[in-house]
């Protein structure tokens, strides 16, 4: 905060505005973007690791892989991403610390569950009561990082699934023909022919994904929502900068932001389905060979 900003009493006008956008809390607001973009961006790659994961143990020759694949993904696309999202980050929280538990506090024995409480010896407590509250907080967040990318992982999945699937069988049996092995025939014609089938798909969870991000604040991470109605609710004479209820403005603020966010994806997706249809035998592929005829 500025140092003519010391006294707000003494403000009034533009001068007061200035320095209300300038307190910590505001602060906060602006680094809770840097958040939900951070989240974003270590979200979607992690949510496709374990869809492509998930679309190879479905496929699987082996029963039990695939029904281990294909259970995963029908279990989490049918459960309410609000129940999930509440139900699995205390119970992965509650598994670390039991875990942690069993190995530092081999001799405790009092029991881990006494009624409706959990409680396990301070040494396995994750991450330590003394720790910094940053650790507090990226723990949360990483929490929240393995929360989405498991739900949105499910979604991925599917689309991958349906995407290999899509690719002509004759290309692949042509692969083979050739002397390829069922690896190669794998790594150069079905993975590289699957995006296109893939990308649209894709294109729609990205967009869920986004709006998905305001239920960071139901796993205790400060977002964008939570400062929103944080610093939107009124405040009377108590507080330092005193107003009324303001949370149509910061509400608003929160919808150009996605809107910008969606605006952007869809130019860089389009441009992308473009990269990636070029040469390939699909309607789109086709209207690129006819544009450049």
């Amino acid at each position: 905060m500025f140092t003519s900003c010391a006294d707000p009493a003494t403000l009034e006008g533009l001068s007061w505005l200035l320095c209300y956008l300038v307190t910590g809390k505001q602060i906060a607001f602006y680094w809770s973007f840097l958040t939900v973009l951070t989240l974003l961006a270590v979200t979607a790659p992690t949510a496709l690791a374990f869809g492509f994961v998930g679309a190879m143990a479905s496929r699987s020759s082996l029963a039990p892989i695939s029904l281990i694949g294909r259970g995963y993904t029908a279990m989490v696309r049918g459960i309410p991403d609000i129940v999930f999202f509440l139900f699995f980050v205390i119970a992965l929280d509650q598994g670390i610390e039991w875990l942690t538990h069993q190995i530092r506090c081999p001799d405790w024995t009092e029991p881990v569950r006494q009624g409706l409480e959990f409680r396990v010896c301070p040494e396995a407590k994750v991450p330590p009561g003394n720790a910094p509250q940053l650790a507090h907080q990226i723990y949360g967040f990483a929490l929240a990082v393995v929360t989405f990318a498991l739900v949105f992982g499910a979604f991925a999945a599917n689309v991958l699934l349906g995407a290999m699937q899509a690719v002509p069988r004759a290309q692949l049996e042509t692969a083979e023909s050739y002397g390829m092995t069922p690896r190669q025939v794998f790594r150069r014609i079905l993975v590289p022919q699957m995006w296109v089938y893939a990308l649209p798909g894709l294109s729609n969870l990205w967009m869920i994904l986004i709006k998905a991000t305001p239920l960071l604040f139901l796993l205790g991470v400060q977002d964008i929502v939570y400062w929103a109605r944080e610093l939107g609710g009124a405040k009377t004479s108590a507080y330092a900068f005193p107003h009324p209820d303001w949370r149509l403005y910061y509400f608003l603020v929160l919808l150009v932001f996605y809107l910008c966010m969606t605006r952007v994806s869809e130019i860089v997706l389009g441009r992308v389905a473009q990269r990636l249809s070029f040469g390939q035998a699909t309607a789109a592929g086709e209207a690129q060979r006819k544009a450049a005829a």
